[in-house]
């Protein structure tokens, strides 16, 4: 018997856990306006986050997918990307959405319950929150080929989950997209949960990334929580997609500190230690240590971007609690040419519900 081919998957890591480099630094991390540029938008990040869930907690907004512990991947990803890529994203990647111009205010009304709240003004081409899981790697593989067809020198980026890995539509993107060279890149924020479901129970693979062997792509593995670490391997990423290189799967190893959404209650399944552990390794502290470090950050600093955040968040809730609630009607206005008899007294309960709930705020 002999060997007919043998694969590696293989890790980058450019900041350790206490942000010391430990490989060199890309040019964009040599630039510390740059390197503030991305800190500071994950702090806002991380301050949108936290009022967001505030707003679940009191009524104010619907179920929401917390991004808490993703900074890093999710603004990384977003500082990769060209203007005129297209992100179809999961429904959690605020950090790549701000970064492209999508406002909290659209964040916001989105999970109010507004469906407006997709009519990004920027990025018009990126696509609409998916919350069915891997349907978007569908979508992502479909503009690549688009983009292929019409020689647009464009990529597309698709996040998955690690739970997202085992649906078959996660599994039929892939294919197309090496089968055909498509210019895409595929995101795995593998952040150890699927829900209640760890990765162990998921797959008997090492590696998440090493499922890109099987649609004959590449497939390289990410410390999540090194900022300069996913900016340089995606940007690799993307521009061997640009040139031709076709598709690139990227597993991003990070944690969930959070809750799955605020519907869930992770201590039911997570133990408590290793919340603990995760929190040492989590993105904020280590890209922090590393500013300091340089010299261009201290406490001071920290109080006034905190402060400016803040800020920053209480307007977008500002507007977003001044704007026009939608009736409930709006689920039902474009579905059929005519409503069909069974829908009517769907539509009649509720607007009995949401009768209700207005006079409640009220």
């Amino acid at each position: 018997m002999k060997t007919v081919a043998e694969f590696k998957i293989h890790r980058r890591q450019i900041l350790d856990a206490q942000g010391v480099p430990c490989a060199a630094l890309p040019a964009f991390a040599r630039d510390p306006a740059e390197v503030l540029r991305m800190y500071r938008m994950m702090t806002l990040v991380r301050s949108f986050d936290t009022k967001a869930v505030n707003l679940q907690r009191t009524g104010q907004l619907g179920t929401y997918p917390s991004c808490l512990g993703h900074e890093a991947t999710h603004v990384a990803v977003g500082a990769a990307l060209r203007p005129e890529d297209v992100v179809p994203p999961v429904y959690r990647e605020f950090g790549t959405q701000l970064w492209r111009g999508v406002t909290m205010t659209e964040i916001l009304r989105y999970w109010g319950g507004d469906e407006c709240g997709n009519d990004f003004a920027v990025p018009r081409a990126d696509f609409a929150w998916c919350v069915p899981i891997a349907t978007q790697t569908l979508h992502a593989a479909g503009a690549a080929m688009a983009f292929k067809v019409r020689k647009e020198p464009r990529c597309a980026l698709a996040y998955i989950g690690d739970g997202g890995t085992s649906e078959g539509a996660f599994y039929e993107a892939i294919n197309v997209a090496g089968a055909r060279r498509l210019p895409v890149v595929f995101v795995i924020v593998n952040n150890g949960w699927a829900i209640s479901v760890p990765v162990a129970a998921q797959t008997a693979a090492a590696t998440l990334a090493q499922k890109a062997v099987a649609a004959g792509i590449r497939g390289v593995q990410v410390d999540g929580n090194d900022v300069f670490a996913v900016r340089e391997v995606v940007s690799e990423a993307l521009e061997s997609a640009r040139g031709g290189g076709g598709p690139t799967l990227v597993e991003a190893l990070t944690y969930r500190l959070s809750d799955h959404t605020t519907a869930d209650d992770a201590s039911r399944y997570r133990a408590e230690q290793e919340v603990q552990q995760a929190w040492a390794l989590e993105p904020l502290l280590r890209l922090r240590a590393y500013l300091t470090a340089l010299g261009v950050w201290d406490s001071a600093r920290e109080s006034a971007l905190s402060r400016d955040c803040a800020a920053q968040v209480d307007a977008a809730v500002a507007e977003y609690s001044a704007g026009v609630k939608p009736s409930t009607d709006a689920m039902f206005d474009h579905l059929f040419a005519a409503l069909p008899e069974h829908l009517h007294g769907q539509r009649a309960l509720a607007r009995k519900y949401g009768a209700k709930r207005s006079d409640h705020r009220n």
